[in-house]
């Protein structure tokens, strides 16, 4: 779907997502489903009896994503949005599962949580959106600073978007004190398909300081999600150098 750049403009503010979703039926899930993503999620975020894990799923609409992780054994999922329309509605159709909460709040203000809070937040196309809108810079940079925050030492910070490392390693090394990791997954990765993968969903891909080593593998403009997979890491004192894999 095409939008004009006043629609997107108004991607960070809490009326455009109200209309939005006032007019929307159904759910609706950016960039991939849960299915899609359980393996990296498993691997970054595992399930263990004897282990529990909080997890904060932000700008969360609609989605079903929730729901899946719930369902996948997850049983502390808070999921947030800035749209109390949305909001109000997934906590109706979610009454009866006490497991999955949902909580109206603006990703860049989240002081309604303590700080290391969250063992994981993921985030499908919510920076995405805030790049997209009016002052992106500075939405974007109080957006990360507060997940930083509410995350755990040694957290995950789950990134699902559509900008390549160009685009996106230079933002997050300049927030806060990440150790990050690269994945991609193809594109409507739910259907079926019968060529293999481009490249496999739990592998990393091999990431330099610039983010080239990842187009000069996969190419020019390949039709994939990239997911940064971002630790924090309180040993790394502001100012010195983030690290990145090379695995």
């Amino acid at each position: 779907m095409t939008m004009g750049t006043t629609t997107t403009q108004a991607y960070g503010e809490s009326w455009y997502w109200d209309n939005r979703y006032a007019n929307e039926s159904g759910p609706f899930d950016w960039y991939q489903k849960y299915q899609s993503l359980a393996p990296l999620i498993n691997l970054y975020v595992p399930r263990h009896s004897n282990q529990h894990h909080r997890i904060l799923v932000v700008g969360c609409g609609n989605s079903a994503f929730s729901e899946g992780m719930a369902d996948d054994g997850y049983d502390d999922v808070v999921s947030i949005d800035i749209s109390s329309v949305v909001i109000q509605g997934m906590q109706d159709k979610y009454s009866d599962r006490p497991h999955l909460k949902y909580l109206q709040m603006d990703v860049r203000d989240m002081s309604a949580f303590q700080t290391d809070s969250f063992d994981a937040v993921v985030d499908k196309g919510t920076l995405d959106s805030l790049l997209c809108g009016s002052n992106s810079r500075q939405n974007a940079a109080e957006m990360l600073d507060e997940v930083w925050r509410v995350l755990k030492d040694k957290g995950v910070y789950i990134l699902i978007t559509y900008g390549a490392p160009l685009y996106r390693l230079h933002l997050l090394r300049e927030s806060c004190s990440w150790t990050i990791k690269l994945h991609v997954i193809e594109k409507l990765a739910c259907e079926d398909k019968s060529e293999p993968p481009i490249w496999e969903l739990t592998n990393p891909v091999p990431l330099n300081d610039d983010g080239s080593s990842a187009e000069e593998l996969l190419g020019n403009n390949p039709d994939v999600h990239y997911i940064y997979v971002c630790a924090k890491d309180n040993s790394l004192k502001p100012g010195l150098k983030r690290e990145t894999s090379v695995d």
